[in-house]
């Protein structure tokens, strides 16, 4: 399979010196998506306070070819140190969309977050998209060991 290519449009108001999404060593799958804020915030950041939700920009379109799909992933880190996550993890970026990429972050932590002009805030995961076809079961389903048990029904009891 070749390296699918990720055209990628800089917003008219978006800081060219926030670099592109990059993977920052050769074994990462995700590359990091960083915050572009907008000119009237990047002094002060963004302060996201405990459960407060924002979708933060980055200043960027882009095309995914099509039969891939860009999956937004938190940023262990900042989920670890400060409670920092995405509500809808991992959240999708179809092939067929070409507005504003943000990212759509929540502070699960206790204190405040302020988020600063530049910082690297997600992850980018390119993965393939096959689309299946769904239709009404003439038979019944087949049988398995698990059966109908959901939620928790392989774990401890």
């Amino acid at each position: 399979m070749s390296t699918p290519i990720i055209r990628v449009l800089r917003e008219d108001w978006a800081d060219p010196e926030i670099a592109l999404p990059a993977y920052e060593t050769a074994g990462s799958a995700g590359a990091d998506l960083r915050v572009n804020l907008k000119p009237e915030d990047r002094g002060h950041g963004l302060t996201l306070y405990p459960l407060q939700r924002a979708v933060l920009p980055t200043g960027l379109r882009v095309e995914i070819p099509e039969g891939f799909e860009m999956q937004i992933r938190p940023r262990s880190g900042l989920a670890l140190k400060h409670g920092i996550s995405l509500p809808n993890t991992p959240g999708t970026i179809d092939s067929d969309y070409r507005g504003p990429l943000g990212v759509l972050l929540i502070n699960l932590g206790r204190e405040p977050y302020t988020i600063q002009h530049g910082e690297r805030v997600a992850q980018a995961v390119i993965a393939p998209v096959v689309q299946a076809r769904y239709e009404i079961a003439a038979v019944p389903l087949s049988e398995t060991d698990r059966g109908e048990g959901g939620f928790g029904s392989t774990g401890k009891a």
